[in-house]
């Protein structure tokens, strides 16, 4: 049955200025986007504008929050429950498609691909590469091993060290049903064991995971936060940056050289010190380190916006809340990108990073009928969550209103 949306602002996700007009959708497909379009049922806009259903390049759907006694007091299958609530949550926001950046393996995904759950389309990394004593190493000064998302036979250990062990460890992770390859290029905030300006792996280990998953038909994505570890990653041919915190000129330049995208994930420091301002227990290392890096990641993103670099939204969501998604448009809107910049890299954009642009990410006859409606103006980033009316994902209505 043909559904039209009817006298709406439509934001088509190309950039192009929002303008009055209808879409059809017919079999899951968009068939018609004008004016003064027919169907069978209509739905009514008046005072709403319609979205192509948005993206999150950066997600942990397994877990929520990362309160280290509250991760170790929890029962090992309540991961998988979580997962299901917080995909739900995503959903419910207007994002119809994610990337997950470690912790949901293929289970998760196929529960989505067959109904079992409700929640946004996925690809999946299921675990993140890391070497030893980098951002996945969870040993402690004790001599105790904390590791916050444990393998289990779904989600291989990620600990690699060496080319010959990186390109068998790209293998597993394919068998495991890997869409993208995520790599840690970098120390991070969350692990208190190493630094963030560190780069980590050296280019043979790097060359031969691009190489081990190009064969293979799958993208790279880096947790990169030191200037020298993003270059590396760049200069492997690794897709995009996650985070980019210590971004410099030259990486930047780098990055324009060669199309690399940067996922920000600005949410991802203010909803460390935000869990520790609510009581949650993480190491002294890590709180310290996200007060420290706050304020020099904007600067870095800022810089990158203003230079040109290709941006897709993600949030680094596990680490907050999720649910919580939009706000990351706002915070991309204070680091230099118009409202207009900030929804094409909610659309457009990020569909164009994961491989998906044929079939998403804008508003075109051909493409996948994800939609979102949303009360009031949509260059209006504040509270956009609050304002999402329905959520239609391959032609189907999929919020729970």
């Amino acid at each position: 049955m043909r559904t039209l949306f009817a006298g709406g602002l439509i934001f088509d996700g190309t950039g192009a200025k929002a303008s009055i007009g209808d879409v059809v959708i017919d079999d899951g497909r968009i068939v018609e986007v004008g004016q003064g379009l027919d169907a069978d049922e209509s739905v009514e806009l008046h005072g709403a504008a319609v979205l192509p259903g948005l993206f999150d390049c950066h997600t942990h759907v397994t877990v929520s929050g990362f309160d280290y006694m509250s991760l170790l007091q929890r029962p090992f299958s309540l991961q998988f429950f979580e997962a299901a609530a917080n995909l739900r949550r995503t959903l419910d926001v207007g994002i119809t498609t994610i990337r997950d950046a470690h912790g949901a393996d293929l289970g998760v995904k196929e529960a989505v691909e067959q109904g079992l759950i409700a929640g946004p389309r996925m690809q999946i990394s299921v675990t993140a590469i890391s070497q030893t004593g980098g951002h996945g190493d969870g040993w402690m000064p004790s001599g105790n091993c904390v590791d916050l998302m444990p393998s289990h036979p779904g989600r291989p250990d990620g600990i690699v060290d060496g080319p010959d062990e990186m390109r068998r460890k790209v293998r597993e992770l394919i068998r495991s049903g890997a869409d993208v390859i995520k790599v840690f290029t970098s120390g991070g905030v969350l692990s208190p064991r190493d630094d963030p300006r560190h780069a980590h792996y050296r280019a043979s280990e790097l060359d031969v995971l691009v190489e081990e998953a190009t064969a293979a038909g799958r993208y790279v994505m880096a947790h990169a936060q030191a200037a020298d570890g993003i270059k590396n990653a760049v200069r492997s041919g690794i897709r995009s940056i996650e985070h980019g915190i210590f971004l410099d000129d030259e990486a930047i330049a780098l990055m324009l050289e060669h199309g690399t995208w940067l996922v920000p994930t600005l949410s991802a420091p203010q909803a460390v010190i935000d869990l520790v301002d609510a009581g949650g227990q993480l190491p002294t290392a890590v709180v310290e380190k996200a007060r420290a890096v706050i304020g020099v990641h904007r600067e870095a993103v800022g810089k990158a916006i203003a230079a040109g670099v290709k941006v897709a939204m993600g949030t680094d969501s596990g680490v907050g809340p999720h649910g919580r998604n939009l706000r990351e448009l706002d915070l991309m809107a204070a680091a230099g990108m118009t409202p207009t910049q900030a929804l094409v890299a909610t659309t457009s954009e990020a569909a164009r990073l994961l491989g998906l642009d044929a079939e998403l990410g804008t508003l075109e006859p051909g493409k996948r009928a994800d939609l979102v409606v949303l009360d009031g103006d949509p260059y209006d980033l504040r509270d956009m969550a609050e304002r999402v009316r329905q959520v239609w994902k391959d032609g189907r209505r999929v919020d729970q209103g």
